[in-house]
């Protein structure tokens, strides 16, 4: 009998051995399980942890009273999923526990794979906005940029552009700015009106959606003035608003209906939408990105390393006469000029800086082969520059429009007396260079100023005419710009419109 106990009992340990090895397998599986996926809501106890997995089968039993022992304790716990012993606990805190584990052992998924149930509840504290750049940008010397993306409100009644940010955060941003850029120019801001913007939880509730993006900016400040148009907006413009092709809102404060009007064809061409007029509109407009204030570089000039897209002078002349409907884009050829006369524009002046011999200079130009059209008016010079091969006059917001000369076309700039060869060729020489215009500059001499018949030759105003230019901008203009009139010397101004002609022929 005993005999064919030990045999029986042979025969069980191959079928006992492979139940071993399979459980051992399901354990191996399970670790590497939990190495490899790290799941967050597994998370033992601080005290000993003691499972008990199918324990009667991973100790062989050898012992009748041992295997009873063992028996007698697994009444104790569940046949699949082990529990949990802690020393000292009470009922309470096992209770407690398990609470606790079956709140947080749970298979790691894409929704709740890195998150703690527990760590969702507000628990009073207000919560920090996620980091972000401040709205404005008040480090160019020349205007502050304010660019705003997501939930932002624009309400002209209040002068406020606000970017909705969340209830629960802390601090609100501000920032109050001249939307013109002419930044640290106290007479020229007078006439601008300030804007806050700001970052907040609370603004008014919208009126108007809009799905294109807006620029917001003054039409205060020097506009009205041919170089400042061309130097504080046009250009601003065409840096801030071409990037977005159209598709793009302007916004306006301090809206001239005039200035409106006299470039409504330039503004359509940067904007597919009407504009709004933010003094009049009573509305809460909401766009989902808010540029408030233009890019501007230097007086009248783009730098191509600063500007979207690498946008040059030539690109805004050329996108100018575009929206002007100039026709001619270039210079003809020289078999062109052999078949007519090349034609000369003479720019004059109604009050300060006139030249008073354009009859004498107009004869000359003639003589040397030059069809000539002599035009005082801003408009008229407008309408006629692009028909023209070289264009002149003194130095003033007149030659502003030698944006609208063909490329290769030539400008003369006739510079007063006063040492102003430097402003001058900062306001319209470089740019002229920038725009791919040939550029000559005549400077006059003593006895083609004006300010001869006003004071003595030996008199400062002479001598040493920087020391107007120590004293202030204001004494400096007073003196050379706005109290002198130009008559040249015929014969001496002949050899720079020789040079024109030579620069054409070329």
């Amino acid at each position: 009998m005993a005999s064919k106990l030990r045999l029986t009992r042979n025969a069980n340990q191959p079928r006992r051995f492979r139940f071993v090895l399979l459980i051992l397998g399901c354990l191996v599986v399970t670790g590497t399980f939990l190495v490899v996926s790290k799941p967050q809501a597994l998370v033992l106890p601080k005290r000993k942890l003691i499972l008990f997995v199918f324990f009667r089968y991973l100790i062989p039993v050898s012992d009748q009273s041992f295997s009873s022992t063992v028996y007698g304790r697994r009444s104790r716990f569940h046949p699949i999923v082990a529990a949990s012993t802690i020393s000292g606990a009470k009922p309470d805190d096992v209770d407690s526990n398990r609470e606790e584990m079956h709140d947080r052992l749970t298979l790691p998924t894409v929704s709740n794979y890195t998150i703690d149930d527990r760590t969702q509840a507000d628990g009073g504290e207000r919560s920090r906005a996620p980091e972000r750049k401040p709205l404005c940008d008040v480090s160019d010397r020349r205007a502050d940029i304010c660019e705003m993306y997501g939930d932002v409100r624009v309400s002209g009644s209040s002068s406020a552009v606000v970017l909705m940010e969340s209830p629960r955060t802390e601090e609100t941003e501000i920032w109050h700015v001249h939307p013109y850029p002419r930044k640290g120019d106290e007479a020229c801001v007078k006439g601008v009106r300030k804007l806050a913007v700001k970052a907040s939880s609370e603004a008014p509730g919208c009126t108007v959606n809009h799905d294109a993006p807006a620029v917001v900016f003054s039409t205060g400040g020097y506009a009205g003035n041919l170089f400042h148009d061309y130097s504080d907006l046009l250009v601003p413009l065409f840096l801030t608003a071409r990037p977005f092709d159209g598709e793009v809102k302007l916004a306006v404060t301090d809206s001239k209906s005039w200035w409106i009007a006299k470039y409504l064809p330039v503004l359509q061409k940067l904007s597919k939408y009407p504009v709004i007029d933010l003094d009049m509109d009573k509305e809460v407009h909401c766009f989902k990105q808010v540029t408030v204030g233009l890019r501007a570089h230097e007086e009248f000039h783009i730098d191509p390393a600063r500007s979207p897209d690498g946008y040059t002078m030539i690109d805004f002349a050329k996108f100018m006469r575009s929206a002007l409907s100039s026709e001619r884009e270039t210079l003809p050829n020289i078999e062109d000029l052999a078949a007519r006369k090349p034609r000369l524009l003479i720019v004059g002046r109604k009050q300060s800086r006139v030249l008073t011999n354009t009859k004498e200079i107009a004869e000359m130009a003639e003589e040397l082969g030059y069809e000539v059209v002599v035009v005082v008016d801003e408009a008229d010079a407008a309408r006629t520059v692009n028909s023209c091969d070289v264009m002149m006059g003194v130095h003033g917001t007149g030659l502003a429009n030698s944006v609208l000369l063909p490329l290769n076309a030539i400008l003369i700039q006739i510079v007063p007396w006063g040492r102003l060869e430097s402003k001058a060729m900062q306001e319209y020489g470089n740019p002229a260079k920038e725009m791919g215009l040939g550029y000559l500059e005549y400077s006059i001499g003593v006895e083609e100023s004006s300010l001869k018949e006003k004071y003595p030759r030996d008199h400062p105003v002479f001598t040493d005419p920087l020391s107007f230019h120590n004293r202030g901008y204001h004494v400096m203009r007073a003196t050379f710009m706005d109290d002198q009139n130009v008559r040249l010397d015929v014969s001496k101004f002949k050899e720079v419109l020789w040079k024109a002609l030579e620069h054409l022929i070329q």
